[in-house]
């Protein structure tokens, strides 16, 4: 099927990451869900501008926000691009379509204060999982790796010689991050406590985190550990290791690293990526100023 052909596209070649090809393939099926209700065609060449439109108007009718729709029509786009290369249909239906304008959010990143306090106050306990769960913070925050970067790391990227991280990011493109003589301190106690904990296993994985049953951590532990102690200090509404992430991008800027340097530690495509940190510099520029001009 043509549909079928598409996700290996995706997966295969494109190397697209398996959430994402998961969300294409859902995307997919909304779509031909409802224009098999709607509308009578036998051929993807038969789909026109007015049925991609009257499915967007559907999404907002039904309170789907501006934000999930375009990337909804994003799936589209690739998918008709797709089919295009591959002569299935003469032209794309989605040259017409406007995507529905978005709010632009300011990334949410727990204060520094916070941070330290999460370093230096709150306590993790004993024992490999203690000593996992710190190193899991302290990894996410000097680095600002992804979950799933932060998942899938082996004990083989790490290079105690260069200190840096061989970091596996989306379409498997990798790239080098270096860590500080502090981390690799907590680095090197860690491996010993991890080399002492796998020697009760019959079996050994190569990953770097591992639960207490041995086997690789999953986004759903780490999600829970992240929201658990980043709730013992602050008080944000989101909590997740994507805050983690911007958390460690907006101090960065803050501290005068250059942007370029920034997109390339976050594995970003494009510099538009990274610059929505900008915002957040601007945003605390404004409160200094606020706070010490006397005619503010």
């Amino acid at each position: 099927m043509i549909k079928d052909k598409f996700v290996q596209y995706i997966e295969f070649e494109k190397r697209y990451s398996k959430h994402t090809v998961t969300a294409y393939k859902n995307d997919l099926v909304q779509f031909y869900t409802f224009l098999n209700q709607h509308y009578s065609f036998s051929h993807p060449g038969d789909i026109t501008y007015l049925m991609v439109r009257s499915w967007v108007v559907e999404m907002m009718n039904n309170n789907v926000c501006p934000r999930s729709v375009n990337r909804k029509l994003s799936t589209l786009k690739t998918y008709f691009n797709f089919l295009l290369k591959e002569k299935i249909v003469p032209v794309s239906p989605m040259g017409k379509v406007v995507f529905p304008k978005t709010s632009k959010k300011l990334p949410v990143f727990v204060e520094k204060d916070k941070m330290d306090i999460l370093f230096t106050e709150v306590d993790f306990g004993d024992g490999y999982e203690a000593f996992r769960n710190r190193l899991i913070f302290e990894i996410f925050y000097s680095t600002g790796i992804r979950e799933a970067e932060l998942i899938n790391l082996k004990l083989s990227d790490i290079d105690s010689q260069n200190l840096t991280l061989k970091i596996l990011g989306k379409r498997n493109k990798e790239r080098l991050i270096p860590y500080s003589l502090r981390l690799h301190k907590l680095l090197s106690t860690y491996l010993l406590e991890r080399q002492k904990f796998v020697s009760t296993f019959d079996e050994e994985n190569d990953f770097l985190f591992i639960t207490s049953a041995g086997k690789q951590l999953y986004p759903k532990f780490v999600y829970r550990l992240v929201v658990k102690y980043l709730s013992m200090i602050t008080s944000l509404d989101k909590k997740s290791p994507h805050v983690l992430r911007h958390t460690f991008a907006t101090h960065m800027l803050n501290n005068g690293a250059d942007l370029n340097a920034i997109k390339e530690l976050l594995g970003h495509a494009n510099l538009s990526a990274t610059q929505i940190y900008t915002h957040n510099t601007v945003e605390k520029l404004k409160t200094i100023y606020k706070q010490a001009h006397p005619r503010a």
